[in-house]
């Protein structure tokens, strides 16, 4: 077993455990400063931040720039896209700036492909008309297909392209790959493929790709350099207004500007405003500091267009404390590895209301009508057979996978996780299923009667009720016995700017904005509605896809 304690990012600046539990189990990546408020920091611009979303540009005049800059190619954003596009430019030789207004963003781990070296080592292969259906499904239709299939297409490049770097720093890249021992309801696709970073933290994504672009000679980073707007001329983006230590900075990018500041998972008014729904089902937010809109707002100043469907990327991986109600404004949660796994989960009444064994976050959308907006995960001593019984795939896996890759956590790290919040008080553990109820918050009566109709289930081998599979039912049977009230995690925002299959962002009327390029969580049109988080690194194998095509194009043309 080679799992790393530090190769993920899901949970990168969290206080996650109480104290001497885990708490080191924060993300692989260097912790950037918390950004100002972006309102704020507008208002000192001169943004009108009073009128409705985006409100108005700043107005900065010539005789308050302190610096101007030119460069060929402008990439604001250091997270996840900008040092794959930054690596890309760079190895073609294309001037390149990299400006972010923290100390550097966080690079995720977990890389969704198709078709790369390793998975064809791993012998699995992806239907593409197949994929496309779930894809178009899992959006409800409301995606540009085209977008999709420039991922499946030239995401497995991407990956062989990473995993030859990485090498080159002594770093292992896996391909998670497992067969299905049994038929889900969902079909999972394994695209996932992560770095077996060193566990004592000393190398990430960060560091890597930023060494990298740097070595080429022909990339340079600012950071502590906030994008304050878009330049705009004769309707084409000429580069960006930046803000230094000194003042305002002219950045002139003659061949393209790409935007990639991760969204705006982490401005809650802006959350609150565009997704209420979103808002009253998550406590605990995953999103990386500094992702406040700021770079979805400028493209709309541009003129391009958002999604008019808002949304998020949730797990059902946050624990609450026994007498908290679901959304962010109730409580703040803590990160509960294992709430993914197909446990038995019941309301505040004590009921079942779910099938337990769907996608991450179908469960939260369903906690939007029960009472308090949040459901309580239940199960057992026995709960590292069931498990492994399971057999769960992607991120959510507790165990090795067939090909030898690493999960995200073992299930021993798992069990040390809920030590952890069993010390807080959020999990909670009794000898008896009433004495439970009474710690939850729970009916006894009810509590003991779904009880006891779960347990018949798994004995019949058959969920007549809610239709969960044979192997993915376990009993509540064997004391003592564990509960906690569970609601979402919340990843990263969904929607953002409209672009075409080359990453140029488009007006509401589908004319190109010339000079503009969006990537990662600025950009749009991909999904909606619901992430398929059973396509594992999905949001991020396309994040960088379209970060390192960008590149290549603008340093072809």
């Amino acid at each position: 077993m080679r799992t790393s304690l530090s190769r993920r990012s899901f949970l990168a600046g969290s206080s996650l455990l109480a104290a001497g539990s885990l708490a080191s189990l924060a993300g692989c990546a260097p912790k950037s400063a918390e950004s100002a408020n972006p309102d704020e920091a507008l208002a000192e611009t001169g943004a009108d931040t009073t009128s409705p979303w985006p409100g108005e540009p700043p107005v900065i005049s010539d005789d308050e720039v302190v610096e101007t800059i030119e460069t060929d190619f402008l990439v604001i954003g250091a997270g996840t896209g900008g040092l794959f596009a930054a690596c890309a430019a760079g190895e073609a030789g294309l001037e390149t700036l990299v400006i972010d207004k923290t100390n550097g963003g966080v690079v995720r781990d977990d890389i969704g492909a198709v078709n790369s070296r390793l998975q064809q080592q791993s012998g699995y292969t992806i239907d593409k008309q197949a994929f496309m259906k779930d894809m178009y499904h899992y959006a409800a239709g409301q995606c540009n297909m085209a977008l999709h299939h420039v991922w499946f297409e030239r995401s497995g490049e991407t990956v062989d392209w990473y995993e030859n770097l990485l090498a080159e720093y002594g770093i292992t890249l896996w391909h998670e790959h497992a067969e299905e021992k049994n038929e889900p309801n969902y079909p999972h696709w394994a695209t996932g493929h992560s770095p077996a970073w060193p566990a004592d933290g000393s190398l990430n994504g960060f560091e890597v790709l930023k060494d990298h672009a740097e070595k080429t000679g022909a990339v340079s980073f600012r950071f502590q350099t906030p994008m304050r707007s878009l330049i705009m001329e004769d309707d084409r983006v000429v580069g960006a207004w930046a803000e230094g230590e000194e003042g305002f900075i002219r950045i002139n990018a003659r061949k393209g500007t790409l935007v990639c500041t991760g969204g705006y998972g982490r401005n809650d008014k802006l959350m609150k405003q565009l997704q209420p729904h979103t808002t009253s089902i998550f406590s605990y937010n995953s999103a990386q500091p500094g992702c406040e809109g700021d770079g979805i707002r400028a493209c709309l100043w541009a003129g391009a267009k958002m999604d008019e469907t808002h949304s998020s990327m949730l797990f059902d991986r946050s624990s609450v404390a026994p007498d908290a109600l679901g959304g962010i404004d109730n409580t703040e949660g803590q990160v509960f590895w294992m709430g993914s796994q197909p446990w038995l989960k019941v309301n505040l009444n004590g009921e079942r209301f779910c099938n337990e064994s769907g996608t991450y976050d179908y469960i939260l959308h369903a906690d939007a009508s029960q009472p308090g907006n949040i459901h309580v995960c239940l199960w057992d001593a026995d709960w590292m057979t069931y498990a492994e019984q399971f057999d769960m795939h992607g991120c959510s896996r507790l165990f090795e996978f067939d090909n030898g890759a690493p999960p995200n956590f073992t299930a021993d790290i798992a069990a040390a996780m809920n030590d952890g919040l069993l010390e807080m008080g959020h999990i909670q553990q009794a000898d008896t299923i009433e004495e439970l109820a009474e710690k939850l918050g729970l009916p006894a009566d009810a509590l003991v009667e779904t009880i006891n109709r779960n347990n018949e289930n798994y004995d019949n081998g058959n969920d007549p009720d809610f239709g969960k599979e044979p192997f993915r039912l376990s009993p509540v049977r064997k004391p003592p016995f564990y509960g906690v009230r569970t609601t979402g995690a919340m990843l990263c925002t969904m929607d953002g700017i409209v672009v075409n299959t080359h990453g140029q962002a488009l007006r509401a009327d589908g004319t190109i904005i010339e000079g503009l390029y969006v990537t990662g969580n600025d950009s749009g049109a991909y999904y909606s509605m619901t992430y398929p988080n059973l396509a594992t690194g999905h949001a991020c194998g396309r994040t960088v896809t379209f970060a390192r095509m960008i590149a290549q194009d603008i340093a072809a043309s």
